[in-house]
């Protein structure tokens, strides 16, 4: 799914196709089957929505779209009560990653790195220095 999301702040109506820490049009070829995915939930309810299906894409759709296709989604969705994030953040099999949805693409990155910061902080009780000093040998970066 190239987008989805939850209503952004302040009852602001924004396209979906147009990115923020509420999620919306991603892009990001990791988001597929078996990823978890948090957010931050501003709005009453919620108010979740997905859509864009895509057989395959590259990094961030460059050229404007992916392979765009219907799709039958089967997904779940849970509340975590008392739970506090900046930045959309995900699970695989093999990673846990934060998402920063920003222009310019540096204050994208600066997002991502900052929650990534935060989760091994305040999640995983690592101190701010032990947090960067795994950041520095261990991050990975992929544009979307």
């Amino acid at each position: 799914m190239g987008c989805f999301g939850v209503a952004p702040q302040k009852d602001q109506a924004i396209s979906t196709a147009t990115s923020g820490e509420y999620g919306g049009n991603m892009d990001y070829k990791g988001l597929v089957a078996g990823v978890t995915v948090f957010f931050s939930v501003f709005a009453e309810g919620a108010l979740f929505h997905l859509g864009d299906g895509h057989a395959i894409q590259g990094c961030g759709e460059i050229a404007g779209t992916g392979v765009e296709i219907s799709l039958d989604v089967r997904f779940t969705v849970q509340v975590l009560k008392g739970k506090t994030i900046g930045w959309q953040r995900g699970e695989s099999d093999t990673h846990w990653f934060c998402i920063g949805n920003a222009r310019p693409l540096d204050q994208a990155l600066q997002h991502a790195t900052t929650e990534m910061l935060a989760m091994l902080t305040k999640d995983y009780g690592l101190t701010a220095s032990e947090a960067s000093l795994l950041l520095g040998q261990a991050v990975e970066y992929e544009v979307a």
